[in-house]
């Protein structure tokens, strides 16, 4: 389909991530003997960017996201896991859990839905379409929070490797650990780009995909002096979105096996969020239970990490929604280590109803009067969801 014949299409790419070794992503409390399962699209928006450094582009790249006052020519999703060719995704609120009621397999089943952080991305078609898993078909496993069919092995697992500083001088050593993720060998993550028009397309696709096999060598996240955060050369799939996530007049079919993503063919500096400050207000009181659709507004699934920007006309009243605090320090030579301002952001996840399209920010987060300005990035890659969803 043209893009220019429905403004909602736009290009875009998935990346998809097979790591070569642990990673590591901060949680927000910054323990570190606890680990986040998403690398979050700010932080991958920051490793990108310090990619773009090194290959002489952070100018220019910075013009075009964080400092382009029409919007980002480039947005980027959290990254989520996968296995074999089941990617999984954080669902839509206002449809998960599936609520007791919406169907006997539902109500009479033993399955704890609620329990389920990430689900098979082609249940959420089944899902918007009013129909929900079959019980006694699923299981979460607990180590990854997926849902899977039963029986099957998660995608991944936490562990705690072990380590020892050695003072040179005195022989002296600590011991310490770091969480981390190990991934199965038919596992990773993948996450979606989406490019704001076909010129951003034909100047930044190539660039991006650079940047990404970069850090592919150089690894995501913390720990990479350890040869954490590391991956084999990113698989990329061209396509359309939203139909690159979310094909439309996908016909849901519960009893056939999971559907791949797509045919595959053939850093930021260590996050530690804060821990003894207090988190700001957050945006607005979320609701307990998704709302009716405004007249003429448009439900948004986020993909992202999201901060509203000025011209967002967000309903807080409406939709369905969680904020997290993100922290973390900085990695520069102006003052390497100095804490970011804490900012809330609306989680992977969330629904919320707005006007037709919802764009984001990229507020300076860098603590007063530092030598420049750190982009915290919050810009939205969204999906539309059905109007049925929540009318």
């Amino acid at each position: 389909m043209n893009p220019r014949l429905n403004p909602r299409l736009n290009q875009g790419l998935i990346v998809k991530l097979r790591p070569a070794g642990p990673w590591r992503s901060g949680p927000d409390s910054g323990a570190r003997n606890r680990v986040d399962p998403i690398y979050h699209s700010d932080s991958l928006y920051a490793a990108v960017t310090a990619a773009m450094s090194s290959l002489g582009m952070r100018d220019a790249w910075l013009d075009a996201t964080a400092r382009n006052a029409d919007g980002p020519a480039v947005r980027f999703s959290s990254c989520f896991p996968f296995l074999g060719e089941t990617a999984f995704i954080v669902p839509p609120r206002s449809v998960w859990p599936p609520a007791a009621g919406t169907g006997a397999s539902v109500s009479a089943g033993k399955t704890r839905w609620k329990s389920a952080r990430f689900i098979p991305l082609h249940l959420v078609a089944d899902l918007l379409a009013g129909q929900p898993p079959h019980d006694g078909q699923w299981a979460v496993d607990g180590a990854s929070e997926c849902l899977l069919p039963a029986g099957r092995p998660g995608p991944f697992r936490n562990n705690v490797r072990w380590s020892a500083a050695i003072d040179r001088l005195t022989g002296n050593a600590e011991r310490h650990s770091t969480a981390c993720i190990e991934f199965r060998r038919d596992a990773g993550l993948w996450a979606v780009v989406s490019f704001a028009d076909e010129a951003a397309h034909a100047r930044w696709s190539g660039l991006v995909r650079g940047a990404l096999k970069l850090l592919a060598d150089s690894g995501f996240g913390g720990e990479r002096s350890r040869g954490w955060g590391r991956s084999a050369q990113p698989e990329f799939i061209e396509g359309m979105l939203p139909d690159l996530v979310l094909p439309a007049g996908q016909s849901p079919d519960l009893e056939s096996p999971p559907r791949p993503l797509a045919p595959s063919p053939a850093q930021e500096p260590i996050e530690i969020a804060s821990e003894a400050d207090s988190p700001p207000p957050p945006l607005a009181p979320s609701p307990a239970q998704p709302l009716l659709r405004a007249d003429g507004a448009t439900s948004h699934w986020l993909l992202s990490l999201f901060t509203p920007g000025s011209g967002d006309t967000v309903d807080w009243k409406r939709g369905n929604y969680t904020v997290i605090a993100r922290g973390g320090r900085i990695d520069s030579p102006a003052g390497f280590g100095e804490r970011k301002k804490p900012l809330q952001m609306v989680t992977e996840g969330s629904v919320l109803v707005a006007g037709d399209s919802i764009h984001g920010a990229a507020p300076d987060v860098a603590p007063d009067g530092f030598a420049h300005p750190v982009f915290r990035a919050g810009f939205a890659l969204s999906i539309p969801l059905p109007a049925q969803v929540t009318a």
